[in-house]
């Protein structure tokens, strides 16, 4: 009896276990896409200017979006936000946590195509509002549609006020695109599955409660490679 009992539970656990851990999977797919958008961004300075990349608190990729996530109510893209460490935003970048992006008329025909969004935050309170609720761009948080290019005026108004800078990539090509009216917030069940316990956003990035999962070491490392100070004057004044 005792030896069935056993074998049951045996095979139970084998069963169960390609089961527990996809939602893991799914994550450390989530993170490493996440690195490949951020290296392939920061590679070409066409894309989103160095010098704003520079000057951000924060990057927030949602990797990989399709447009039938924004068709059904209540669907999302999923990614993840790292932030330079330290109270002034001054260190190093963070392990990241992940993040959920919800519904909201973007006025983007996406085609079908899977689409890549990456925000920039550009100043402490947007970092501080994302991380610790959800977040309407456009109404708790300002957003403007981020300029491209090595020589873009990074300096206009509508930059220098906007609290997050968005971006959009659809067929290798980069835009500035607005996402006011949809909504960001950490993804906590994704940062227990990554993380393997109950953790909050505001922890993983400001208070180092985690160590850099193996599947986001690359990007952190290339971010502090090629974007290890924060410029910002703000940053550099402190």
């Amino acid at each position: 009896m005792i030896k069935r009992m056993i074998s049951s539970l045996t095979a139970l656990a084998l069963v169960a276990s390609p089961l527990l851990g996809a939602g893991d999977r799914k994550e450390t797919d989530r993170l490493e896409n996440c690195g490949m958008v951020i290296k392939e961004v920061m590679d070409i300075p066409d894309n989103i200017p160095e010098d704003l990349i520079d000057k951000a608190d924060c990057i927030i990729v949602f990797p990989s979006v399709l447009k039938a996530a924004f068709v059904i109510g209540g669907s999302y893209g999923r990614g993840a936000m790292t932030c330079r460490s330290g109270e002034h935003f001054t260190g190093p970048w963070s392990a990241p946590t992940m993040m959920a992006l919800e519904g909201g008329s973007f006025g983007l025909q996406l085609g079908g195509q899977a689409t890549d969004f990456v925000l920039l935050v550009m100043n402490p309170r947007g970092a501080h509002s994302i991380l610790s609720s959800k977040v309407k761009l456009g109404g708790d948080a300002s957003v403007a549609a981020g300029p491209l290019g090595r020589t873009a005026n990074a300096s206009t108004d509508v930059t220098m006020r906007a609290e997050v800078l968005s971006y959009s990539r659809n067929r290798g090509l980069f835009a500035g695109l607005s996402l006011e009216g949809s909504t960001v917030r950490p993804d906590n069940d994704g940062n227990e599955r990554i993380y393997g316990k109950k953790v909050e956003a505001e922890s993983i990035v400001f208070k180092g409660a985690v160590a850099v999962p193996s599947a986001a070491q690359k990007m952190v490392a290339y971010l502090n490679q090629k974007s290890p100070r924060n410029t910002s004057e703000a940053a550099t004044h402190k």
